[in-house]
């Protein structure tokens, strides 16, 4: 594993620019959005537009196929991306700024979604499928390193500095968070263009596909047969609604919680800082994830997919009535509020392990396999998306209480869809 050459060089590597890149782009933007003063509604709205990119990526994926080498896609879009930060953070010196970032984070999340499958077909290409299988748990891991180092490092690092370097006051949302956001972007350019470098120097080319199409008419037609082939499936809309449907309730609260946490009490929230909001979900939320979805494994893997779907789905949506307490008790307790926040992340990450299994083992089985994973995985994507645009609009009509208990009603059509899925496969 840690011989000279080995994938133990870029790998890591790799996985980590890949979540870096999608959760700075997804999930801090939001934060940043409130930050400077958007409103729930437009912070939640405009973030989740950039997960559009990531979603359709399928539609293009052959087409990356034809041209070049994965690595040649993987350095581009790194050094894209790379640029495209720092270009946000000299933006934000201009006057129309936020027309120019939501500009550039559009542009920036097509190249990252280019930079996943690019990166994800060096890993197939490259290493034979038992070095994949020795990575695996690597690559998992490295990936996960990312949302630690976006939404609890750089948020963490963006209320320290707003707060110790430039003394403004914390809890004022407005164009003083400038100056803080601007070297958080600054300094997550500089970390994704040395990245690139590296792999420039460590990272195999990759091999072509052996279904590669070699022409843009190859291209459409095997884009048109997965599609066909698809929806030819037995019991395939049950299946799809299951895709959509699963994290139903988890897409209304992803962008809204930490909204929760950091408006003021007076609003409804409870008046975190952005250093404790980053600590919070970027060490112990994010460390409930990780254990959830280990024991998560382990549990169906004992037990049994079938079996156990539907506890999994109880595990994925009734402990979000941990948002709902906290919004009606208001608490000040940080032990408290951290155990609030764990409990939701720990048993998401338990469910969401049967999501990912069913997709793989039901949904995906077929011509084109790993395409019709990925448009799986889209129609959970399209979900986020799409409560997320919505999220922050019905916040602010409802109110945190009653919008905690729309969060709620929103799990009863992820309990039937799990109820109704098919089985046509062995597991």
């Amino acid at each position: 594993m840690f011989a000279r050459g080995t994938p133990m060089l870029w790998v890591p590597s790799g996985y980590f620019a890949m979540a870096l890149t999608y959760m700075m782009l997804t999930s801090v933007t939001s934060i940043m959005f409130k930050n400077l003063g958007m409103d729930n509604g437009q912070a939640a709205q405009y973030a989740s537009y950039l997960i559009l990119a990531y979603t359709i990526k399928p539609l293009f994926a052959p087409f990356v196929e034809m041209y070049r080498t994965k690595k040649f896609f993987v350095l581009a879009a790194q050094l894209i991306v790379g640029v495209g930060f720092a270009g946000v953070a000299l933006a934000m010196s201009l006057p129309d700024y936020m027309v120019i970032m939501v500009f550039l984070f559009g542009l920036l999340s097509l190249v990252g979604a280019t930079q996943d499958i690019a990166s994800d077909g060096v890993y197939v290409t490259a290493l034979d499928t038992k070095t994949q299988s020795l990575f695996c748990g690597i690559q998992s891991l490295s990936w996960n390193i990312g949302p630690i180092v976006a939404s609890g490092g750089m948020v963490y690092l963006s209320g320290w500095l707003h707060t110790h370097y430039f003394h403004h006051q914390p809890g004022v949302f407005g164009p003083e968070w400038i100056d803080s956001w601007r070297i958080i972007f600054f300094i997550v350019a500089a970390i994704t263009i040395v990245t690139a470098l590296w792999h420039m120097r460590v990272m195999p080319d990759g091999a072509k596909a052996e279904n590669a199409p070699t022409s843009v008419a190859d291209a459409a037609f095997i884009l048109k047969d997965s599609f066909i082939t698809f929806f030819q499936k037995r019991d395939v809309w049950l299946m799809v609604g299951f895709a959509f449907v699963f994290r139903l309730s988890i897409g209304l609260l992803e962008k809204i919680g930490p909204f929760f946490m950091v408006d003021p009490v007076a609003k409804g929230g409870l008046g975190l800082s952005n250093e404790m909001l980053g600590l919070i979900y970027g060490t112990y939320g994010l460390i409930a994830v990780l254990l959830g979805s280990l024991l998560g494994g382990i549990f169906v893997a004992r037990r049994g997919l079938q079996k156990t779907l539907f506890t999994l789905c109880c595990a994925v949506n009734i402990p979000n009535v941990t948002f709902l307490l906290m919004s009606i008790y208001q608490p000040d307790n940080l032990v408290v509020i951290c155990a609030g926040v764990a409990v939701e992340k720990f048993f998401f990450g338990f469910g969401s392990v049967g999501f990912m299994i069913y997709l793989m083992q039901q949904l995906a089985p077929g011509k084109y396999t790993t395409t019709h994973y990925a448009f799986g995985t889209g129609l959970m994507g399209l979900c986020m998306m799409v409560t997320g645009v919505v999220s922050g609009h019905l916040q602010q009509a409802l109110g945190y209480v009653h919008y905690f208990w729309l969060v709620m009603a929103a799990t009863i059509p992820s309990f039937l869809v799990t109820w109704f899925a098919p089985f046509h496969h062995k597991e």
